[in-house]
């Protein structure tokens, strides 16, 4: 095991997330070999991590692919009680995922306990491709297209330049990498064609073949080391699907 933060141990034992698990550490519940944990506490291989006396192990790392459904929230808790990403999944690793995607938004979503890898894929320098499908209110002509694709003035400033094509009147795809909450429908919205449905068909190379909404699967290790050495800037070589389990 590389060292890791104690928040991230705790994570990858499935006790909590990592913001849960500083809370525990705050409150005086975990210990490294006998000693209190504190928030900047290194664990290293062969230390004996322990919750309320109950010995911790890391769970094996886990990479699943789910096809969102709409009304679902992208978060591990609901404090609304909403059916979120993380109940579709039946998984004996706790999972969460990797960026976030409105509760209307169905499409490709990634859910994992490798943090690592989670903090890169949503790391802008690393510019991750997110591919959508968007149904919107009128029909958006070559000019609405090009301010697309040159880069659109949001509040938070401009917006990089996208691909962009027209698969029917009222649909467009695109395909962007940064990661700016609500971010393609603000984009529509700035062109004057405000979205009526979103699906994202793929993320960083992982499509949806095969999957019905609300079913996922795990990834094969060959896609997941293609995540892994993904550079900044460039999308993983030969990234695609395989076959692999399932679930609904």
């Amino acid at each position: 095991m590389a060292g890791m933060r104690l928040n991230a141990y705790l994570a990858r034992a499935g006790v909590a997330s990592r913001r849960g698990a500083d809370e525990l550490i705050k409150a005086g519940r975990v210990t490294v070999n006998e000693e209190p944990g504190q928030l900047n506490t290194f664990v290293e291989a062969g230390d004996r991590v322990e919750l309320d006396g109950r010995t911790l192990e890391l769970q094996p790392l886990a990479y699943v692919l789910l096809h969102k459904p709409a009304g679902t929230v992208t978060t591990a808790r609901d404090p609304q009680g909403r059916r979120t990403v993380v109940d579709l999944v039946d998984h004996p690793a706790r999972v969460v995922p990797v960026g976030r995607l409105d509760a209307d938004t169905t499409g490709a979503l990634l859910l994992t306990n490798d943090g690592e890898l989670a903090h890169r894929l949503a790391h802008p320098r690393y510019e991750v491709e997110k591919l959508y499908e968007a149904t919107v209110e009128g029909e958006p002509d070559d000019a609405a297209l090009k301010r697309l694709e040159s880069g659109v003035e949001l509040d938070d400033g401009r917006t990089a330049p996208a691909r962009v094509r027209r698969l029917a009147p009222s649909t467009l795809e695109l395909a962007i990498h940064e990661g700016r909450k609500h971010q393609v429908k603000r984009m529509l919205e700035a062109v004057g064609h405000p979205v009526t449905s979103l699906h994202r068909s793929r993320y960083a190379g992982l499509t949806l073949e095969g999957l019905e909404p609300g079913a996922w699967r795990e990834l094969e290790p060959s896609e997941v080391e293609r995540l892994r050495k993904r550079q900044p800037g460039r999308a993983p070589a030969g990234a695609g699907r395989s076959t692999g389990r399932s679930s609904r």
